[in-house]
């Protein structure tokens, strides 16, 4: 099927460029979105018509998209989910998720220009892109965590996985240097104890001796 694109798409052209799509693919985005429309004579000849002042217009949303762009470029945004100990997700984050995160942020961002690639369905920092305008792409960090304090360490560096095993390692030290100090402990009483018997053995010695 051939259409009209109004707008860049991404993989398939510019404004004005007339190019073959999949009957479905047009049916279900690009005619319904307002970003194409039926290649036929009469479309072609109307957007000749409207040409000038639908570049006007998609100059005006760039510049206005672009000027968004250099705010929430690399932007980092915390989402609290619930989580197993070993850190995957009871669900996933989902576009909604994250044009809320930012949305709440006092961005202006909708679902619909949110790109996961994968599904994300564990905690960590994850790359996601948003597509502000069909010109101007930005990508931001969610930190998904299952607290605001496990995003803080989160956004330090460290994983929850490396802080869990960090922990372990010390509890382990504490432990051992605990049953260091018994040992230590019960080898002096020994030390004591021997030290009483060859006292007591010593007087017992000299009253046999008397």
């Amino acid at each position: 099927m051939q259409v009209i694109l109004l707008e860049r798409v991404a993989k398939l052209g510019q404004m004005g460029d007339v190019v073959d799509v999949k009957s479905g693919f047009a049916r279900n985005y690009l005619l319904p979105q307002g970003k194409a429309l039926t290649a036929s004579q009469s479309n072609i000849a109307h957007f000749e018509t409207q040409k000038a002042e639908l570049e006007a217009q998609n100059l005006e949303t760039r510049k206005e998209a672009e000027a968004v762009a250099a705010k929430l470029d690399g932007q980092q945004f915390v989402v609290i989910r619930q989580a197993s100990d070993g850190g995957n997700l009871y669900g996933s984050v989902s576009t909604r998720d994250a044009a809320d995160a930012a949305s709440e942020a006092g961005f202006s961002v909708d679902r619909k220009q949110v790109i996961i690639e994968r599904p994300i369905k564990e905690l960590g920092l994850h790359k996601v892109d948003i597509h502000l305008h069909p010109e101007v792409s930005i990508q931001i960090e969610l930190n998904v965590a299952r607290s605001p304090e496990e995003a803080e360490v989160q956004a330090s560096g460290k994983s929850i996985q490396q802080v869990a095993a960090e922990e372990e390692a010390a509890a382990d030290f504490e432990i051992a240097e605990l049953f260091d100090d018994i040992g230590s402990a019960a080898s002096d009483d020994e030390d004591l104890a021997e030290a009483l018997s060859e006292e007591s053995s010593e007087e017992d010695d000299q009253k046999y001796q008397q």
